[in-house]
């Protein structure tokens, strides 16, 4: 199954055929995705492909659109960074609903889930969690998502894993918003399993990412070519 939310194991048969048969096209079939909009927000899970399909519902049937479950599923999506499970699910919503001359709530709310977006896309990490305790909105907009911090920071955590070898304390410190030093010394060992140096280092183990690969560059050149510059060469200056 695919790491970025899109076909998780935790998808169910009935799910299944909706997104995968005609199903998909009954209105009766939003309020089955609903539900399981619900249980991937309790569950900690994420189904982007199914959440697509309830916005498409949605854009055939506008009657049916409700925007809380639009929010949710826009939440999740950020989940995912830096997949680009949110644009996906920003474009399927109407002008009306994402733009800011719009003035309604839900433009409002999708307006500040974008800004955060663009920050944990931009790995601006430090500024996200600014942004994010800058305001209440934010954690009313996150409020249904059970663990969204947590799973930010464990996906922060990935991302700096497949990147580096060390890291200062400090930095994680900013990078995953959290409070003092011994936070993140908990975090880095019981949750990453990373250890801490002295000096204040990070040291994460080697993988598959983080390990320096050491690239040959090979050109194939033969006497024909360099023949065809000199008779180039002479030709020019003749």
């Amino acid at each position: 199954m695919n790491s970025n939310g899109e076909d998780p194991a935790e998808r169910p048969q009935e799910i299944r055929n909706i997104i995968n048969g005609l199903e998909r096209y009954n209105p009766e079939a939003a309020t089955v995705l609903e539900a399981y909009l619900s249980q991937q927000c309790e569950q900690k899970f994420c189904d982007c492909n199914a959440n697509r399909a309830l916005l498409k519902l949605y854009q055939l049937n506008p009657d049916r659109i409700k925007d809380e479950v639009i929010t949710n599923i826009l939440v999740k999506a950020m989940t995912q960074f830096p997949s680009p499970q949110f644009d996906l699910a920003l474009h399927l919503l109407s002008p009306s609903q994402t733009s800011p001359s719009a003035r309604s709530e839900l433009s409002e709310a999708v307006d500040n889930l974008r800004k955060l977006n663009l920050q944990l896309e931009g790995a601006q990490y430090a500024r996200f969690w600014a942004t994010f305790e800058s305001d209440d909105i934010y954690a009313d907009l996150t409020t249904d998502i059970a663990g969204f911090e947590e799973m930010i920071r464990l996906q922060i955590a990935r991302l700096v894993g497949n990147s580096y070898r060390e890291i200062s304390v400090s930095l994680l410190e900013n990078w995953l918003g959290l409070d003092d030093e011994a936070e993140v010394r908990r975090f880095v060992s019981e949750t990453c399993g990373w250890k801490v140096a002295e000096g204040g280092l990070v040291q994460i183990p080697k993988n598959a990412e983080n390990e320096a690969k050491k690239t040959e560059i090979r050109e194939d050149v033969n006497i024909d070519m360099f023949s065809r510059v000199i008779k180039r060469s002479w030709e020019e200056t003749a």
